[in-house]
C-alpha cells in the first residue's frame, strides 16, 4: 500500500513509462497475437490496460478517461497509444491534488472498499503482470521487446 504520494508518482511514473514503450512496440499487424487461439491477445491486453488504468483512477475519485465498457477496442495501435498518453496525462494531473492521508482513506472498488493507497498498489501490480504477458507476446509475435525495467535480450 502507497502511503505517500511521492511514492505512487514514482512509480507510476516507471511503471506507466514502461507500459507505454511495449504498446509502442506493438505493431498492427500483431495485435491479434496471443499465446494459444482463445486466449487473450496483445491488442487485447494493450486494451484492457487503458481501461483498467482509467478505472482505477476513477475508484481513487480521480479525473481519468477510461474506454466504456461498451466502446470496441480500436483497430490500430496508434489509437491504443493515444488513449493510453491521455490516461498517463490525466494522473500526471491529478495525482499531485492527493494528500498522505487520502491514501488511508477507503474507496469503492471492486464491490467493496479498500484503502486508496492500497487501491493504487493494485494498479501497478496488475499493469506489471499484464506488461509481462505481453513481453512474452511480443517476442513470439517476432517483435523486439523493448526495455521495460533495464535491458532486454534484443537491446544486449
Amino acid at each position: 500500500m502507497y502511503r505517500t504520494v511521492e511514492d505512487f508518482s514514482k512509480d507510476w511514473h516507471v511503471s506507466s513509462k514502461g507500459t507505454l514503450n511495449v504498446l509502442k512496440a506493438i505493431t498492427d499487424e500483431k495485435m491479434g497475437q496471443s499465446i494459444v487461439e482463445g486466449h487473450n491477445s496483445l491488442g487485447w491486453l494493450a486494451w484492457h490496460l487503458v481501461g483498467t488504468a482509467g478505472v482505477f483512477g476513477q475508484f481513487a475519485g480521480l479525473q481519468i478517461p477510461a474506454p466504456g465498457p461498451d466502446m470496441v477496442m480500436p483497430n490500430t495501435v496508434a489509437d491504443i497509444v493515444e488513449a493510453y498518453e491521455m490516461v498517463i496525462e490525466a494522473y500526471k494531473k491529478e495525482i499531485p491534488a492527493l494528500t498522505d492521508e487520502q491514501l488511508t482513506e477507503d474507496v469503492p472498488a471492486f464491490g467493496g472498499s479498500m484503502p486508496r493507497g492500497a487501491l493504487f498498489r493494485v494498479l501497478i501490480d496488475h499493469q506489471t503482470h499484464h506488461r509481462g504477458q505481453m513481453t512474452v507476446l511480443l517476442r513470439q509475435a517476432g517483435l523486439t521487446v523493448p526495455p521495460v525495467m533495464g535491458p532486454t535480450a534484443e537491446m544486449s
